[in-house]
């Protein structure tokens, strides 16, 4: 175990990389779920086509072979990405794709008398997607939320096969010259959990955070309160 003490500043190096790949790989993610996930809620056809084609294609292939193509394919086409670029939008965009459908399924979960009260209001489509509909459903999406963000961090650990110096990579090199097998990958396990720890226990904070019974009700139309919108 010394050995591997030895080598932390290296481990440490790796870690902040796949700490940075999985905040960059996280926001690629929650933008492209809300604008899939919305798309999908057009009443057009030419947004919600494209963004359904999207969504099954990235949930029904390989990550593995997305990041592979986003690095060693594109550049047959004139599209050369670095390593970390690679990374991030693959994992991005694959982890999206799960999410566009938890924003889809929530929103079109919401009862049906909350969209008559802001069409009663006089509400159109987008302001009552934007003031009423997605801020009710955001608690609703933060536990499903939650399991994407895991497993997108658990997933960075893909990133080494395109060059990335990540956490893995790096314990990687620590055992292949220390030989400590076992110390090395318990490391990287312990690592791996705290983050996911962490991640959870942000996402609970954000949770009650947004809970709707902690929401002000009083300045609320009469017909939304009755309706159960949030404030």
């Amino acid at each position: 175990m010394s050995d591997v003490i030895a080598y932390a500043p290296l481990l440490l190096q790796g870690l902040l990389v796949t700490l940075l790949v999985t905040v960059l790989s996280a926001v690629v993610a929650v933008v492209t779920a809300f604008t899939a996930g919305l798309a999908r809620l057009s009443q057009h056809w030419w947004l919600r086509w494209p963004a359904g084609v999207f969504v099954e294609v990235f949930r029904g292939t390989s990550l593995l072979v997305q990041m592979f193509w986003f690095f060693f394919a594109l550049p047959f086409f004139g599209f050369q990405l670095a390593p970390l670029t690679a990374a991030v939008l693959a994992l991005g965009l694959n982890e999206g794709s799960y999410a566009a459908e938890i924003v889809r399924g929530t929103i079109s979960s919401r009862a049906a008398g909350q969209t008559e009260a802001c069409v009663a209001l006089g509400m159109g489509r987008a302001l009552r997607m934007r003031r009423v509909l997605i801020p009710q459903s955001i608690p609703a999406m933060l536990p499903p939320f939650c399991n994407v963000l895991v497993d997108l961090l658990k997933n960075t650990s893909l990133v080494s096969l395109v060059t990335v110096a990540d956490l893995t990579f790096t314990g990687q090199m620590v055992r292949n010259t220390t030989g400590q097998t076992t110390a090395v990958f318990l490391t990287i396990l312990v690592f791996y959990f705290v983050l996911s720890s962490l991640i959870s226990l942000l996402m609970k904070w954000l949770e009650r955070r947004f809970a709707l019974d902690r929401r002000p009700r009083s300045s609320l139309p009469g017909p939304l309160v009755k309706a159960g919108v949030p404030g």
